[in-house]
């Protein structure tokens, strides 16, 4: 009997708080994918940054080796000033030295980088006016980009994924929620091809030291707006027709960001994926759903009880051949 009665109370306890402890588990399980990605991360780049520490310490070495007037400080200098030139996009090889960073065609590029948060670190401003504006112009740019995406992908969601969905149900008499996943899975497809598989191939020839997987590798970091930086499109010495190649690359990126970000809208648009969010978000209280239908209904009324009033005037002012009497002549016609 008191297990029985324990029992219903648990039971009637997770169902009260069910919100709470499906976010709970949502953080503890997100905890540990950041830990499972730690650890992975760990085991298999470890080594090889191992391997490459011993190789550049042998490098060093025999350097010093072979040019004994050079001593281990000024090599540290000088290689602490390339490094330092490395990291603001500048490099000191021969052969790159034809490539300018701030050039119309590789600004805009670094512009488009900026206000889709992707960031590849690759360039960045080098004096303090530079990096004030890029504040300045990050702060407006951004939000306004944002504005930007969500007004275009509003616009494409109808005709690619909502009107779509309805032909096939009114029409062909299918489920909604059936043609809503087959077609999201389509559609999710299509954009894998054109936005990924389709690049990286090209990405493959006309970049020498890049292969397939790295190419892929750049367009997937780049389109989910990561931004690493360790691969970067038309840098390379020999690059033929680099301005045109870099305005090619910057239209890339903004098509692919909208594509991206229709194929999200159209998955989020399931139904089972709203029912599967729902179940972390944190329900409304009774009474702010009393005050928002009290609310909902005062504003009917208000816009009813205005709307006969706006009736009753214009019938009124329909009727030209009734004349307005005044309450004294009604009372005096009465009396008479």
């Amino acid at each position: 009997m008191l297990q029985s009665l324990a029992g219903s109370s648990c039971v009637r306890l997770v169902e009260q708080h069910r919100s709470a402890w499906c976010f709970a588990l949502l953080v503890l399980g997100y905890l540990l994918y950041l830990v499972f990605g730690a650890v992975v991360f760990s085991s298999v780049e470890l080594p090889y940054e191992d391997l490459l520490r011993q190789e550049l310490g042998k490098l060093k070495q025999r350097f010093l080796e072979e040019h004994s007037c050079l001593s281990e400080q000024q090599l540290e200098q000088f290689l602490m000033r390339v490094l330092e030139a490395s990291n603001y996009g500048v490099s000191v090889l021969s052969n790159a030295s034809g490539n300018w960073n701030w050039d119309f065609t590789s600004s805009l590029f670094f512009a488009s980088t900026v206000l889709s948060t992707t960031g590849y670190g690759h360039t960045v401003p080098l004096s303090d006016g530079g990096k004030a504006f890029c504040i300045i112009y990050s702060v407006i740019g951004i939000p306004f980009t944002l504005l930007f995406l969500t007004a275009v992908v509003q616009r494409i969601i109808v005709y690619v994924t909502r009107r779509p969905v309805l032909y096939f149900h009114i029409r062909w008499g299918f489920s909604k929620q059936v043609v809503a996943i087959i077609h999201a899975i389509v559609l999710g497809f299509i954009t894998v091809s054109c936005f990924f598989l389709i690049p990286a191939a090209i990405f493959s020839v006309l970049e020498d030291d890049w292969n397939f997987l790295e190419s892929f590798y750049f367009c997937f970091i780049s389109l989910s707006t990561i931004g690493l930086g360790d691969y970067v499109p038309g840098e390379g010495y020999n690059q033929k027709f680099r301005e045109l190649y870099k305005i090619g690359i910057t239209c890339y990126l903004l098509l692919g960001l909208i594509a991206m970000l229709v194929v999200l809208e159209t998955f989020c648009e399931l139904h089972e994926l709203k029912k599967f969010r729902k179940l972390f978000y944190v329900k409304k209280d009774k009474e702010e759903d009393q005050v928002h239908i009290m609310e909902h209904d005062q504003l009917s009324f208000s816009s009813i009880s205005d709307q006969a009033a706006s009736m009753k005037d214009d019938q009124k002012a329909n009727e030209p051949f009734v004349t307005s009497q005044s309450p004294t002549s009604n009372d005096s016609s009465l009396n008479n």
